[in-house]
């Protein structure tokens, strides 16, 4: 934990030279959006923007899931890189379009948390090319893995019942049950697929 800190201190002082748009993850599942001025103790303080202004907040450490920074430079616009915890083992794992569900040889247990950084575009039909979130606000379709989530979107799977999305969130994802972990697209039809995501497994 003291490393963590350290590491988000870090980014604090680097982020406050640059000008940074920062959003807090929760516990609860909120996120909050503002810029993270401190770390003291066993509290962050955050200052929360809103329509109405800004009010600045203390935070305990422990109900924090995640911190996101983002560089708002012109020029220097990115997706916000959320924190994952130090002395994670990690697996790069390449997950092609073509094959249902791909093993990682990643055995997980109920309660762990874990972590995934995902690149790369398949394509799942003809003309749709996609990232790992998939086609937005594609149709229900009950031949899908998850039938009311996106076409293409790279999904997970622990044992052979546990599906869930991924995306391109990187989590944390709590899990349900022991078992081995799976990637895999959402998508009924494989036949016509080509690329790949290559995805890194933090756990």
């Amino acid at each position: 934990m003291r490393r963590q800190i350290a590491a988000i201190w870090f980014l604090v002082v680097a982020a406050g030279s640059i000008g940074s748009a920062d959003t807090l993850v929760l516990m609860d599942g909120r996120r909050i959006q503002g810029e993270l001025l401190g770390v003291f103790g066993r509290e962050i303080e955050f200052e929360e923007r809103t329509a109405g202004g800004r009010r600045t907040m203390r935070v305990p450490r422990a109900d924090i899931v995640r911190i996101e920074f983002v560089d708002e430079r012109p020029g220097n616009q990115q997706d916000a890189r959320p924190l994952i915890p130090p002395r994670m083992r990690e697996r790069n794992v390449t997950v092609p379009a073509t094959d249902a569900w791909t093993d990682t040889g990643i055995d997980v247990r109920a309660g762990q948390e874990i972590y995934f950084e995902t690149s790369g575009q398949v394509t799942w039909a003809p003309n749709k090319r996609v990232d790992a979130n998939g086609t937005r606000n594609s149709k229900a379709d009950t031949a899908r893995p998850l039938p009311r989530r996106d076409s293409g979107a790279l999904l997970g799977r622990i044992g052979d019942r546990d599906t869930f999305f991924i995306g391109l969130d990187v989590g944390p994802y709590r899990v349900r049950r022991n078992g081995r972990l799976y990637l895999g697209i959402n998508d009924d039809n494989l036949d016509d697929n080509t690329g790949a995501y290559r995805v890194v497994v933090s756990y």
